[in-house]
């Protein structure tokens, strides 16, 4: 065990990089992101739970699902097709003593989200956590060059997945179940470039904070993580090599934070120790000032 704080060594940038397609390779990226603190101390929070986790096969998804299992809970990935990022992720499950199950498919689309659901529940028998963070971005420079299919994808992905899985996975949500959503640091402050995506995450807060108020009387909890500048493959999937060799720099802390930086939010939702804590967002951003 070492006394040296583990932030020291997280990479202070990245250098330019592309992938060509979404949601894009954990595989591929240099460096490729630390999903996994090697001396997280587990304490049981999450014992014998059962989470879906959407996009839990790279990046922040993945790191939230192995700190998952670690706490004890068994895991469901539902990813879109990155098959060699998702089985190297069930492999650290297994290798941690916990069931972890592989579902592939557009989360954008109702009828598959309902046999997510289905399949969960034949499976493990019950949902405890849902953790709906699977998102796509694509940029463009104006308003005028955004298209329909893209609008259309991109809320689909984005917010239309969290209607649907949420209102597949109610009739199995038992009172002390929970649910936990993805929004961005994007939802408050906007992006030039990311003007859809930005506002698929401001759904995403007002869904949490909607949702939360509606099944508080089932105490059924419903929180939100906002993300600032995580390394993650979405990144080189969505900018130029120039603006991936500046990702995170204006952050108060100079650098783009690591999947395993988030993990501990969705813990801490997910925990009984957020018992009180409904209709709220975490934000981890590395000292970005946001209101809301």
């Amino acid at each position: 065990m070492t006394n040296q704080q583990p932030w020291i060594n997280y990479p202070k940038t990245v250098p330019a990089q592309t992938q060509e397609k979404q949601p894009g390779l954990e595989t591929l990226m240099n460096p490729v992101p630390i999903t996994e603190n090697p001396e997280y101390m587990a304490s049981n929070q999450l014992q014998n739970k059962t989470a879906i986790i959407t996009g839990g096969d790279s990046g922040i998804g993945k790191a939230v699902a192995i700190a998952f299992a670690k706490e004890g809970a068994d895991i469901i990935i539902v990813y879109l097709d990155e098959h060699e990022d998702a089985q190297g992720t069930k492999e650290i499950i297994d290798g941690l003593g916990r069931k972890c199950m592989l579902m592939a498919g557009d989360v954008g689309q109702d009828q598959f989200c309902i046999e997510v659901v289905n399949k969960t529940i034949g499976e493990f028998g019950k949902i405890d956590i849902l953790v709906n963070n699977a998102a796509e971005q694509h940029t463009v420079n104006s308003i005028e060059e955004l298209t329909n299919q893209q609008l259309e994808k991109t809320f689909h992905t984005n917010i239309f997945s969290m209607f649907y899985l949420i209102r597949a996975a109610m009739p199995h949500l038992q009172p002390g179940s929970n649910i936990i959503n993805t929004a961005s640091i994007t939802a408050y402050k906007g992006h030039e470039t990311l003007i859809d995506y930005a506002a698929t995450k401001g759904a995403v807060v007002s869904l949490t904070r909607s949702l939360a108020i509606s099944l508080a009387n089932q105490n059924i909890r419903v929180n939100a993580v906002a993300p600032g500048p995580i390394w993650t493959p979405l990144i080189p999937a969505s900018f130029t090599g120039d603006e991936v060799a500046q990702f995170g720099n204006t952050a108060p802390m100079a650098r783009p934070g690591q999947p395993v930086e988030v993990a501990g939010a969705y813990v801490y939702l997910a925990s009984q120790q957020a018992s009180y804590v409904t209709g709220q967002t975490i934000h981890v951003n590395g000292g970005i000032v946001v209101n809301g």
